[in-house]
C-alpha cells in the first residue's frame, strides 16, 4: 500500500492519498484546501485517482472535490445523502486495486462524519485528533461524538491514527497511544466527565500547558 499524508494548507489541514502499489489506482481523502498539492503528489507517485472520499461535509475538507474530479474523472464518495457519486453507510467497503477501505460512521462533529480504515491506517477526519477530539456545538452533539469515539477506541491498539488537521502534539498517533494520553479519551468512561472537559477545554489547556 502507498499511504501519504499531505499538508494541504488552510487551518493546518491534512489530505491523504491511499494507493495500490501494483495497479497504481488510488483514492484521495479530503483534497482541500489546496487540492493542487494532492495532484502533484499523486503524479509523482505515478497514481491514478479513482475516488475522492470526504470525511465530512465542511468546506475545508470538500472544497477541492471539483478540482480533483475535473482533472482525473474520479468519483466522489460521501456519507449517505451527501450528494456524492457514491453514497456510503457504516460498514461499507470501497475497493480499488488490492486496497480495501472500510467506512466507519462517526457522527458528532457533523452528522455525516466518517473515518476510513485501510490496512493499519485509520483516517479520522475531524472526529479524532492527536490528543484532542473534534468540536461540537451542543450537548447532544457531544453525546453522539462520545459514542463514536468509544466505537473507535474498540479498534485494535496498533492502528495508526491520521487526523484531518495538525491540531495535536504530532502528525499521527495510534489508538493505543490515544487511549493512554488523550485527555478526552481518558474520560470516555463517563459522559459527564467528557462533557465537562469540552466545556472547560480552554482553562484545562492553560492549566496543563497544552497548545
Amino acid at each position: 500500500m502507498i499511504f501519504k499524508q499531505i499538508n494541504s494548507g488552510g487551518d493546518r489541514n491534512y489530505s491523504y492519498i491511499i494507493g495500490c502499489e501494483e495497479t497504481k489506482i488510488a483514492a484521495v481523502a479530503d483534497p482541500s484546501p489546496d487540492p493542487s498539492l494532492v495532484l502533484v503528489e499523486a503524479n509523482n507517485l505515478g497514481l491514478k485517482i479513482r475516488y475522492v472520499i470526504n470525511t465530512h461535509s465542511h468546506p475545508d475538507h470538500t472544497g477541492g472535490n471539483h478540482f480533483i474530479k475535473e482533472r482525473t474523472g474520479a468519483e466522489l464518495v460521501t456519507f449517505k445523502d451527501g450528494g456524492g457519486d457514491i453514497e456510503v453507510e457504516d460498514g461499507a467497503v470501497l475497493t480499488f486495486g488490492k486496497i480495501s477501505c472500510e467506512i466507519i460512521h462517526t457522527p458528532g462533529h457533523t452528522s455525516d462524519s466518517l473515518c476510513i480504515l485501510t490496512g493499519d491506517n485509520l483516517v479520522t477526519g475531524d472526529t479524532l485528533f492527536v490528543g484532542k477530539v473534534g468540536g461540537t456545538y451542543t450537548e447532544e452533539d457531544a453525546k453522539v461524538e462520545f459514542k463514536s469515539l468509544k466505537k473507535l477506541m474498540s479498534l485494535p491498539g496498533h492502528l495508526n491514527v491520521w487526523p484531518g488537521h495538525n491540531y495535536g502534539t504530532a502528525p499521527s498517533s495510534t489508538i493505543g497511544n490515544e487511549l493512554k494520553s488523550n485527555p478526552f479519551i481518558i474520560r470516555l468512561n463517563k459522559f459527564e466527565d467528557f462533557l465537562w472537559l469540552k466545556q472547560n477545554w480552554a482553562s484545562f489547556k492553560a492549566e496543563h500547558g497544552i497548545k
